[in-house]
């Protein structure tokens, strides 16, 4: 069992997105999400799974809390997607949306379910519910996509929305909002984040927050906080959240795998609120909530945080960690944000290869060593020396040579070898 946080924050098999994060009264972490299935080229599945944590390394799944089929309404709509939860007056209320863009809610007595259908929300049309209960005890509702965006307030009951109090929030030309609304009260102000299209032709994988002072109204852009751009070659959107944790603050987002828009893990970045309110951007990392992985550590390839070229990160029944770094090809790069050095003298790539496949190591951008790996259809370790290094560095890895196809299974930094 790890020791240290990583990315993707659950194990290699768990694809959640879409998720949103809460801190309930016994001072965990519980993340509600979209479920996913591996290879499964279609968003989402019928199930939703609530997992937990109280140190953001080791979580807890506490199995199905939710499927269509503990609907009347809803159970032939095929996925559940995006959600949310809220609690009020000892229940948790589970907000919940299908494909057509019909919301519902389900209710328990626990944060983790199981939770039971009450049934769908009248005059609420359209995706990616969202729930925020202001210090008044006033709860606010909001969904939609586009231009379509909604806010309105939410009845005591917190099944009802008042219908006459919805306003659009943000809007596409001032905002570049597409969809995933996530809101939290910070400070005073109100944050609202959502997927976010100012970048690479429109496309929706950054993570973008406006800020205001009113819950409804009012916001003001405020910028990118992540771009998952670069997770993979067909990466194309984004949706998380904000928490404070143990008085930290993390975004969570997903990142797509298998060469699709979809397989997605849950991943976590630290981010902080600076004194006039703003919230730099941060990059993807490898080592999410924590500040390193250890480098003597056994690193899964498929922690990879950004690549380039045609590599994508894909399952391989061959592996122990499930997942691996496939179909390489030569120019191909992979890099991991960030390693702890501790003096360590060699590195051991586990790799196959059809063809002769030199793997270059790069720390902080500066060339290391190179591992030549022949011809092998099985993974095969091989270990160079490095020069001694201490400290956090991104490791990048760059593939060359004459080969056809290659699969990275993991890597390590040791020393005395």
């Amino acid at each position: 069992m790890n020791t240290y946080a990583h990315n993707p924050i659950l194990n290699n098999e768990t694809f959640i997105p879409d998720v949103e994060a809460h801190v309930w009264a016994d001072g965990r972490i519980y993340l509600y999400g979209s479920f996913d299935l591996q290879g499964k080229l279609t968003y989402c599945s019928d199930i939703y799974h609530v997992y937990s944590s109280d140190d953001m390394i080791h979580w807890t799944d506490h199995g199905v809390a939710f499927t269509l089929a503990d609907t009347e309404w809803a159970k032939d709509c095929g996925a559940l997607y995006a959600p949310d939860c809220a609690y009020r007056n000892g229940r948790y209320y589970l907000y919940y949306c299908v494909p057509d863009g019909r919301c519902g809610v389900a209710e328990s007595e626990s944060p983790t379910g199981p939770f039971r259908d009450i049934g769908p929300m009248e005059h609420v049309h359209g995706i990616d519910p969202a729930v925020l209960i202001d210090d008044d005890g006033q709860a606010y509702f909001y969904w939609g996509q586009f231009d379509r965006v909604r806010v309105a307030k939410l009845k005591e009951n917190m099944v009802e929305i008042e219908p006459e109090t919805a306003v659009q929030p943000l809007s596409v030309a001032e905002h570049e909002f597409h969809e995933g609304s996530s809101v939290k009260k910070i400070n005073g102000k109100y944050y609202f984040l959502f997927t976010d299209t100012h970048r690479h032709g429109n496309r929706a994988t950054s993570l973008g927050y406006a800020v205001s002072d009113n819950p409804m109204t009012g916001f003001r852009y405020g910028g990118v906080i992540l771009d998952n751009f670069g997770c993979d070659p067909q990466t194309w959107n984004n949706h998380g959240s904000m928490e404070c944790f143990n008085g930290q603050w993390y975004l969570f987002y997903h990142r797509s795998t298998h060469a699709s828009q979809n397989s997605r893990h849950v991943c976590a970045e630290p981010i902080t609120i600076n004194p006039d309110g703003t919230i730099d951007e941060v990059p993807m990392t490898s080592s999410g909530a924590g500040d390193a992985i250890p480098a003597c550590e056994t690193v899964p390839a498929c922690y990879a945080c950004g690549l380039t070229g045609h590599v994508r990160i894909a399952g391989d029944d061959a592996s122990e960690h499930v997942l691996v770094l496939d179909e390489i090809r030569p120019d191909d790069t992979a890099v991991f944000r960030y390693l702890r050095f501790d003096g360590e003298t060699s590195f051991t790539a586990r790799l196959k290869t059809e063809g002769t496949c030199r793997l270059e190591l790069y720390l902080d951008d500066r060339y290391v060593t190179c591992v030549t790996v022949r011809s092998a259809d099985t993974y095969t370790d091989v270990t160079v020396p490095v020069p001694a290094c201490t400290g956090i560095r991104t490791v990048t890895l760059k593939f060359y040579g004459g080969f056809t196809d290659a699969a990275l299974e993991s890597f390590t930094f040791r020393r005395g070898e």
